[in-house]
This record gives C-alpha cells, sequence and structure tokens, in this order.
C-alpha cells in the first residue's frame, strides 16, 4: 500500500498534458498510472482528511478511491478536469469508509442542542453559525475548529463538510448520502448548532484580544 501522507508532488499539469495522461492511464502505461498517484495523491489526501480523522483512514480512502478511479478511467470522458473527477471519487470514498465504520462510539450532543420547557418555548438555545468556515487568525484556533468539527457525529459531520466545505447543496448532498433533502437540513441544522456550542468561548476570547496598537 501507498503512503499518501508522504507525498508532496504539485500538480501543476495544464489541460493538454491532463488529457495526454489520461490516454496512457487508459492505455495501460504503468509508468503514467504511477505519474497520476504521484501528482493527485496530495491533492485527494488532502480532501480525506476533512472527512476521516486519522492518516490511518485517509490512506485507505484514497488507496480505495484510486482502485474506483483506475477501474472507471475508461469512461472518463474529459468534460471535467481530471483533478474535479478523483475528488468526487475520493468524496464518495470517505463518505462509503464511514458508512463501514459507523460501529464506532461518538461522542454525545444532546446536551449542545435546544431543549424546549413545558410551554413548548426554548429553555436552552445552542447560537447557530451560518458557516463553520470561520475567520481564524492562528493555526492554533484553526486546530480547535478543525477539532471541534471532528467530534461531530459521522452523519452530521459528513452533512456539514459537504455543504459548508464542498459547498454541495441540498438535493446534490442528499443525492450523494442516499438520505433525504429533510435529512440533510436537520442534520446539517444540528451540525451548526453543536458546532457553535463548542465554538462559543473560543469566540468569546478571540473577542476580547485587544489588538496590538
Amino acid at each position: 500500500m501507498i503512503d499518501f501522507t508522504h507525498l508532496n508532488h504539485v500538480n501543476d499539469l495544464s489541460r493538454e498534458e491532463e488529457a495526454n495522461l489520461v490516454v496512457l492511464v487508459k492505455a495501460g502505461h504503468q509508468e503514467a498510472c504511477t505519474q497520476l498517484v504521484a501528482l493527485f495523491g496530495p491533492q485527494m489526501m488532502a480532501v480525506a482528511r476533512r472527512f476521516m480523522r486519522c492518516d490511518d483512514d485517509c490512506n485507505d480512502a484514497v488507496q480505495d478511491a484510486f482502485i474506483s478511479a483506475f477501474k472507471a478511467i475508461s469512461r472518463f470522458e474529459g468534460d471535467s478536469r481530471l483533478s474535479t473527477w478523483l475528488h468526487r471519487i475520493t468524496v464518495n470514498s470517505c463518505l462509503m469508509k464511514l458508512r463501514i465504520d459507523s460501529s464506532r462510539k461518538e461522542t454525545s450532543i444532546e446536551d449542545l442542542l435546544p431543549t424546549f420547557n413545558g410551554r413548548e418555548r426554548y429553555a436552552r438555545w445552542a447560537s447557530t453559525i451560518d458557516n463553520p468556515s470561520i475567520e481564524v487568525e492562528t493555526d492554533e484556533t484553526r486546530t480547535l475548529v478543525h477539532q471541534a468539527i471532528d467530534r461531530l457525529p459521522d452523519a452530521d459531520r459528513a452533512v456539514l463538510l459537504l455543504r459548508d466545505i464542498e459547498d454541495m447543496d441540498t438535493a446534490a448532498t442528499a443525492a450523494l448520502l442516499e438520505t433525504s433533502e429533510h435529512n440533510v437540513k436537520r442534520r446539517l441544522r444540528r451540525a451548526r448548532q453543536t458546532l457553535s456550542a463548542r465554538l462559543e468561548p473560543m469566540r468569546a476570547g478571540w473577542m476580547d484580544v485587544t489588538p496590538a496598537v
């Protein structure tokens, strides 16, 4: 198995060079297949790291994505960039792995969700955020945001990543996750509420920081 964590090639192929590479891969040229892995492996690993929680799982997901890509390469017609096509395959691979790994015990988020009192009014409300792509200034705060996303249950986290990070619409997200649009909206709302509740102390800390004069 290839360790994709150590690949660091920069993909700077032109569209014409991509097309030539695809032709060679379709023809079964081993060197072209190796080049494709080296060029696109780092990008696919970066995508996997948004969904998976450790490098071993990322490696497995990218490995599966490449297997799927090589099996389907004969049907790739170049309507989109090769990187875009591989990106979609990687996302699918990650989602499949998350479904298979659903037996993992997840952190309860019930205490972070809104509750109602006897008169059907909110007794506690976790303020929502429109998008988890919060502007953060330092690597430390960025890491904390990523950690907060990682602690979400897989189902909610997948919806949040697809809608707010991958920028997919509700219908496309529902189709990819094989669920209803209603469920996508419900999970996204839960994920945003939970993420907001976990980030609230950090946000308060950011507000308290006085810029240096």
